[in-house]
């Protein structure tokens, strides 16, 4: 079970969080995670906390570094979580991070199904606009068509990369389909994948006045 005081805190973590990472994509992960675990055969207890607190020691949102999870094992401790817990749990969270080309595959199924809800909120309707949001939050351009996507981001790069949120697209969110860990995350993939070539396809049409 997840303590009811512990989901408070971390609503009250995202509070203030307009770059599409505030609470209601933290619940969406949450959601999308139990409904892989339960498909897959994942132990649904360490996928539901490992989703709750997957982005409580994020990169973008900390300025830490990639895999830390000090903020997690502290929450855990907090509310009573056995340190059997808090290993597994701190072990799935670990590895969800894109990291570019040194992103890591999950060692267990309850990292692989983190990891894909996570992903998976990062594409389809809800990755758009959360790309959009997170550009505007952070000051970054629409697009700019003499600005080249990057190609084959390492960590670090990828970690300082400042483009824009159309380059995004390339950098990341189209990468993400052939990445899935589990194959109830991929057929979900799919439809999504699909709606953000679609949305590029009107994106540049109307951006050259031809719609």
């Amino acid at each position: 079970m997840i303590s009811d005081k512990l989901i408070k805190e971390v609503a009250e973590i995202f509070a203030s969080d307009s770059g599409g990472h505030d609470f209601a994509h933290t619940m969406r992960v949450v959601r999308l995670a139990q409904k892989i675990a339960e498909a897959e055969g994942a132990d649904t207890e360490i996928v539901s906390l490992a989703a709750l607190l997957h982005d409580v020691d994020d990169h973008k949102l900390t300025g830490g570094e990639f895999g830390c999870t000090d903020r997690a094992r502290m929450l855990l401790n907090k509310y009573g979580y056995s340190d059997e817990i808090l290993d597994r749990v701190c072990e799935a969270i670990r590895t969800v991070s894109f990291k570019g080309t040194d992103t890591e595959k999950p060692k267990t199924l309850e990292g692989m199904a983190v990891q894909d809800a996570d992903r998976l909120d990062a594409i389809g309707a809800i990755g758009v606009a959360r790309a959009f949001a997170y550009g505007g939050a952070n000051a970054r351009p629409m697009f700019d068509p003499d600005i080249p996507p990057a190609a084959e981001m390492n960590a670090e790069e990828y970690k300082k990369s400042r483009s824009t949120t159309i380059n995004h697209f390339y950098e990341k969110l189209l990468l993400i389909k052939d990445m899935m860990n589990t194959e109830t995350a991929k057929r979900i993939a799919e439809g999504r994948h699909s709606f953000l070539i679609s949305f590029l396809d009107r994106f540049y049409s109307e951006w050259n006045g031809e719609k």
